[in-house]
């Protein structure tokens, strides 16, 4: 690196990026950026957003699915321009770091330096002068006080405590630059798919709508999930109380290695991927037409003005298919609406019972759940954890007083000196008490007014 490149890192690039007002304003953008990410619908398919986000009238005026999707609102995420920001706010905490507060803390290091001059205490922000004194003493009473003393020559002494106030913003800085790294990992790494699985297949993750670059070694690849059985509990008055997914993952041999009941908030994980219960579909029936086979046949979703969820399904009642009826199903408790051709409701029929329609024996054996599941991996969330709770821990930290006491003994005569970065009037009345105490045993009369400047 050259001699002038190295200067303009030093003195014009280093200096911007620690710059306080520069760290605020990416904060508040990536705070921006990030509020949409959570308000616009993360990685939807593309219809989702022609329907939810029109040209005309575009949301705001401007907002449309042309303009979110070129700007990448789709995966916010995961876009190299929120990244982007994410490595320049890192670069600035970084550059804060190192300029402001580890320059802190090694000016502290050189505070260590004992006082053995009186006028030196005359530029303390608090400081006063006994007639009479005992350095000894005065070590005790600070001791007391749970003050670390350290002494030179008999005649100097500096005592401190509360180091972790100096500590803790250098940790608050270190935490928040992890929980960047473990944002970037994950979204670098990290990936997200869905599927529909009827009760009884057994699935591979197929579906992924959202990955980042380096996703590949996350997907499942060497094991597989069986759905063993989805089922719904109703409440009395009918609605969806909860729905429940069991599941079992197996190996690469289709030996089963794990297995969990999952519901809402209550997921499976397996190999840092987790499994959430997201939504709930109607596969099939299972009917039988007088005495042939147990057929199984495929419910198709059905759009209701209301919005309302059905399925259905045709039967043929004929073996040439010139006629048939339609099982049509509103949930998985066990009721099918039978139509005939013309849209006429002709009967009701629940599992395990039949009906004569057409000339023939309909029996309905069972409706055919399936379990919609949105799987995740992001391998970034313990790193991300792991910084909140240094971040927690910092704050913490940065609210202890750092205290710093200098005393100096010439002659007879004792000089005694202190500051604090915080809780001012807590330190002045604290050491006040010492120097009280400390005069007991003195000629009040030789002891000067406490000077707090």
């Amino acid at each position: 690196m050259s001699a002038a490149l190295k200067r303009y890192f030093k003195k014009d690039l280093i200096p911007l990026l620690a710059d306080l007002r520069l760290a605020i304003v990416l904060l508040l953008v990536i705070a921006v950026f990030s509020i949409l990410g959570t308000v616009i619908e993360q990685g939807q398919g593309l219809t989702f957003y022609q329907e939810n986000y029109p040209e005309d009238p575009a949301l705001f005026g401007f907002l449309s699915w042309k303009v979110l999707l070129t700007a990448g609102l789709d995966h916010v995420y995961r876009t190299w321009w929120y990244l982007s920001l994410l490595i320049l706010f890192g670069s600035s905490l970084t550059a804060c770091t190192f300029t402001r507060q580890i320059t802190a803390l090694r000016w502290f290091s050189r505070t260590w330096n004992f006082y053995s001059k009186p006028r030196q205490f005359e530029k303390m922000a608090l400081s006063t002068e006994l007639g009479q004194g005992d350095l000894e003493q005065l070590t005790e009473l600070l001791e007391s006080k749970r003050y670390k003393t350290f002494h030179k020559d008999g005649t100097m002494l500096y005592a401190h405590k509360g180091l972790a106030g100096r500590i803790g913003p250098i940790v608050v800085h270190a935490s928040m630059l992890i929980i960047l790294l473990g944002a970037m990992y994950g979204a670098m790494t990290g990936f997200f798919a869905q599927e529909i699985v009827p009760s009884g297949n057994t699935f591979t993750v197929q579906n992924v709508f959202d990955a980042g670059p380096w996703a590949g070694p996350q997907i499942p690849k060497d094991w597989s999930v069986k759905v063993n059985r989805f089922w719904i509990d109703y409440s009395p008055e009918g609605r969806v109380d909860q729905f429940y997914s069991d599941l079992s993952v197996l190996d690469d041999q289709g030996e089963e290695v794990k297995r969990k009941t999952v519901w809402v908030n209550e997921p499976l994980r397996y190999r840092n991927v987790t499994m959430y219960q997201a939504d709930w579909s109607i596969a099939g029936v299972r009917v039988k037409v007088n005495n042939s086979p147990i057929l199984q046949l495929p419910m198709a979703p059905i759009e209701t003005e209301n919005g309302g969820k059905l399925w259905g399904t045709w039967v043929p009642t004929k073996t040439d298919m010139s006629t048939g009826v339609s099982l049509i199903a509103q949930d998985l408790q066990g009721t099918l609406l039978v139509y005939s051709e013309k849209g006429e409701l002709i009967s009701t029929v629940r599992e395990g019972m039949s009906v004569d329609v057409n000339g023939v024996t309909l029996s309905v054996n069972e409706i055919v759940g399936s379990t919609g599941l949105q799987i995740k991996a992001d391998p970034g969330v313990p790193i991300v954890y792991l910084g909140f709770g240094l971040l927690m821990l910092g704050v913490v930290m940065s609210y202890i007083s750092h205290s710093q006491v200098w005393a100096l003994q010439d002659g007879e005569r004792l000089y005694v000196g202190g500051r604090t970065n915080r809780a001012q009037v807590v330190f002045e009345q604290e050491l006040v008490a010492v120097l009280d105490e400390l005069s007991n045993q003195l000629d009040p009369k030789a002891t000067k007014d406490l000077v707090a400047s």
